[in-house]
C-alpha cells in the first residue's frame, strides 16, 4: 500500500464541540507527520445523501491521500466499518453509503475491508465516537503505507450498503430531477447531467419559475433565476444575487422540474 502524507476529513460534527480536535489529535498521535485537509465539518446532521455527495465531488481535486467520511447515524449498531482502496485513494468511514461515490470518482473499488482487526483500532472503542476510536486510527495506519488486508476481512464489494438512486425522470420539454444538494450560497445542484439541458428551450420554467439558461450566474438579469452546469457538472438552479433554494422554497430530496416556456 503506497504511503500518503495526506488525509482529509468529512463529517457532521460542526464545529461547536471538541469532536474534529479529538480525531486531528489521534491522527496526529499515531502519524505526526500527516496532513490533515479539513474538507467539512458542517454537513447536516446524518444527511448521508449530502455528505456522500460533498465527498465525490471534492477527492478528485485532492492529492492521493486516505478520506475519512464520517456521517454517521448508525454507529454503534450492527452496520459496518469499512476501508476502500481505488487507484486515485483510500476511503475509510461507515458502510451505509457514504463512500461509495467517492470511490467510483476515484476511480472504483478494487479492494474492500471491514474494519474488525482490535489492533488496528483504539485501546477501547465508545461505541458513540467511531470516528475518533475507528476511522482516525485506521486512516493513520493506512497513510503510513499498512495493507488494508490487515484492518479485517474482505468484504465483496457488491455487498456494500448503496443509497437509493435520486429521481430523475424526463418530462416533455424537460425533466423532473432530484436536489441532490443546496450549497452555501443558495445554489440548488439537481441529479441532471449537462446533456439534458439541450432538450431544454433558452427561456425555461424551473418550478414554474421563468429562468434563463446560462454558463454562469451573471448570464441572467439580477434576481432572476439561471439554469446552469455546475462546477461538479451537474445542472443547478441559481439567482443571480439571490438565494435560488429560498426563492424555490426547495431542500435536498425535493423534486424540480424544468419544462419550457412558451414565447408570449
Amino acid at each position: 500500500m503506497a504511503r500518503t502524507d495526506w488525509i482529509s476529513l468529512t463529517t457532521d460534527y460542526g464545529v461547536s464541540d471538541g469532536f474534529v480536535a479529538a480525531v486531528h489529535g489521534t491522527i496526529a498521535r499515531l502519524r505526526p507527520t500527516a496532513r490533515v485537509i479539513d474538507v467539512t465539518h458542517l454537513v447536516p446532521p446524518g444527511d448521508v445523501r449530502r455528505g456522500a455527495a460533498v465527498l465525490a465531488q471534492t477527492v478528485p481535486h485532492l492529492p492521493y491521500a486516505v478520506h475519512v467520511g464520517v456521517v454517521d447515524p448508525g454507529v454503534g449498531t450492527a452496520r459496518r466499518g469499512i476501508a476502500l482502496v481505488t487507484p486515485g485513494g483510500l476511503l475509510v468511514g461507515p458502510d451505509n453509503g457514504l463512500l461509495l461515490a467517492a470511490a467510483a470518482a476515484l476511480g472504483g473499488i478494487g479492494a474492500a475491508v471491514e474494519l474488525t482487526e482490535p489492533s488496528w483500532l483504539a485501546p477501547q472503542v465508545s461505541r458513540t465516537f467511531h470516528g475518533r476510536d475507528v476511522f482516525a486510527p485506521v486512516a493513520a495506519r493506512l497513510a503510513g503505507g499498512e495493507p488494508a488486508a490487515d484492518a479485517g476481512p474482505a468484504v465483496d464489494p457488491a455487498a456494500l450498503v448503496r443509497l437509493p438512486p435520486p429521481v430523475l425522470r424526463r418530462e416533455a420539454g424537460g425533466f423532473t430531477a432530484e436536489v441532490l444538494t443546496v450549497d452555501h450560497f443558495g445554489n440548488v445542484q439537481l441529479a441532471a447531467a449537462p446533456a439534458l439541458l439541450d432538450e431544454v428551450p433558452d427561456r425555461p420554467l424551473v418550478a414554474g419559475r421563468p429562468a434563463v439558461r446560462g454558463r454562469t450566474f451573471g448570464d441572467a438579469p439580477t434576481g432572476r433565476l439561471v439554469l446552469l452546469v455546475d462546477s461538479a457538472g451537474l445542472v443547478a438552479v441559481a439567482v443571480n444575487g439571490g438565494r435560488a433554494a429560498d426563492l424555490l422554497g426547495v431542500a435536498p430530496g425535493d423534486l424540480v422540474t424544468v419544462t419550457g416556456l412558451d414565447a408570449g
